[in-house]
């Protein structure tokens, strides 16, 4: 990929040398659109250039694939005929995207460059919640009625079928713009030209509401081997349609929003190079107050067993064993549900199958480290008899084995339990699961994970060392 973009760069090079505008608009306009994306990467000083020498048509294509820094870049800087140019061929939903991530004084200027027609359809979008389906709707779609012929749908077909962003189906309405059923264009096309739309048409569709959320069209796509839905309010009027390539996007940024709020900070709304440093350490330090504060709630717990630590002083060695094993535990289980839950293999509902699987796994888990962990002193204390290690387990090392094995099944076990079950529970209170980040876990699981560890200790090594 490297040196494809190395050879196209140098061909745009070449070009733009020679001076002639002609071949380098020729030369763009062949180019894949992920390529001219990525020559834009390479070249920021050049992307206006590169913009002013698109046709229009490809001009949008490329800016729709774009980082948003870049295309607020773009449109700050083109010509305002060509900025409004490139904004009014935008699909609505593609200039809506961009819309609503600008400031309010930006967006306002920007409106007013757009046509009549495509000011009021913008508005329209953008007075849906956000992070709804009507944020993503395309208004532009082929409906007919169930009264036209093959021959007239296929004639609708080519008439407006050039403006809108996906022929693939066709949606039927009533004279109330009330959705009735949805025809794939191949119907149309194998089906007799007198035949009429309401002898093809089943009552079978797929509908989305515009006030849904965004993730739940992702599932719905997800579930539907479809390549665009159409959109209804709460009569059932067809408003529009959602495309599949606009899903995966949002598919894309939940994806990341979800990834950076699992490691333990709030979402960023641009590209982490692109975010101001204040608003860095803003959307970080939040959590990290609350893991501070939570983490010292370990120091707490020790502090309730400083006696027998002071009487038992090899039990140190082991606590960073112990709470690290049992955070890492806790995230595993935490990470895996999170994502089960994002790609809709797991529901609240199910909760109970899955901390009857984290019992079984956890337990398991906790006996292979727990074992790991006695054969460790055992095999230490084997060497140390034959003069081959340092004591530093003393004569009780087989209780001192017995204390680490089953404080590590019981750290795994739990920190399996409470990793698993706190996103479902968050959920369930109609927070993020996302939020019960890999921090927050292996934090919690810290504290519990020493009164474990301790509290076996008392049990095992009681009239011997304590």
């Amino acid at each position: 990929m490297a040196e494809e973009l190395t050879s196209l760069e140098e061909k745009y090079k070449e070009i733009l040398s020679s001076g002639n505008d002609t071949d380098l608009s020729e030369f763009l306009d062949q180019q894949n659109i992920s390529e001219v994306a990525e020559l834009i990467y390479a070249n920021e000083e050049e992307e206006t250039r590169i913009f002013t020498r698109m046709s229009i048509h490809r001009a949008t294509r490329v800016f729709k694939i774009l980082e948003h820094p870049t295309q607020k870049r773009i449109i700050k800087n083109l010509p305002p005929n060509k900025s409004a140019e490139l904004l009014n061929e935008l699909q609505p939903d593609d200039r809506t995207d961009f819309f609503e991530e600008l400031p309010n004084e930006v967006l306002r200027e920007l409106i007013k460059t757009l046509s009549p027609e495509e000011r009021k359809i913008t508005l329209e979008l953008l007075g849906y919640p956000e992070n709804s389906v009507g944020r993503l709707m395309n208004p532009d779609y082929i409906y007919v009625y169930e009264y036209n012929t093959v021959a007239e749908v296929l004639d609708i077909i080519r008439e407006v079928g050039k403006n809108t962003e996906t022929i693939d189906v066709i949606y039927v309405i009533n004279k109330h713009g009330e959705l009735l059923d949805d025809l794939r264009i191949r119907e149309f096309i194998l089906a007799p030209p007198s035949m009429q739309v309401s002898e093809m048409m089943d009552g079978r569709f797929i509908e989305l509401n515009a006030n849904d959320d965004q993730e739940s069209a992702y599932e719905v796509f997800k579930m539907n081997n479809r390549v665009a839905l159409p959109v209804v309010d709460d009569y059932n009027v067809l408003l529009g349609i959602v495309t599949v390539d606009d899903v995966l996007w949002v598919a894309g940024e939940e994806f990341s929003e979800d990834i950076q709020k699992i490691g333990g900070a709030e979402a960023l709304d641009t590209p982490y190079l692109e975010t101001p440093i204040f608003t860095l350490i803003k959307k970080r330090v939040g959590w990290l107050v609350i893991l501070f504060f939570g983490e010292t709630l370990t120091a707490t717990a020790m502090a309730f067993y400083n006696d027998e630590l002071a009487k038992v002083i090899v039990l140190t060695n082991f606590i960073p064993l112990i709470i690290s094993t049992g955070g890492n535990s806790g995230t595993q289980a935490s990470t895996l549900i999170i994502q089960a839950m994002a790609l809709g293999e797991v529901t609240i509902k199910e909760w109970w199958k899955v901390m009857k699987r984290e019992l079984f796994s956890g337990f398991l888990l906790g006996a292979i480290l727990g074992s790991i962990g006695f054969f460790r002193i055992l095999i230490w204390s084997l060497l140390m008899q034959r003069g081959l290690m340092r004591d530093i387990y003393g004569e009780h090392w087989i209780l001192l084995g017995v204390t680490v094995g089953f404080s590590l099944i019981g750290v795994v076990l739990w920190g399996s339990l409470t990793g698993s079950m706190l996103p479902i529970l968050l959920k369930k209170l109609g927070a993020d699961p996302a939020s019960s980040s890999a921090p927050f876990v292996a934090t919690l699981v810290d504290v519990t994970g020493l009164i474990i560890f301790f509290n076996v200790a008392l049990l095992v090594l009681k009239g011997t060392l304590l």
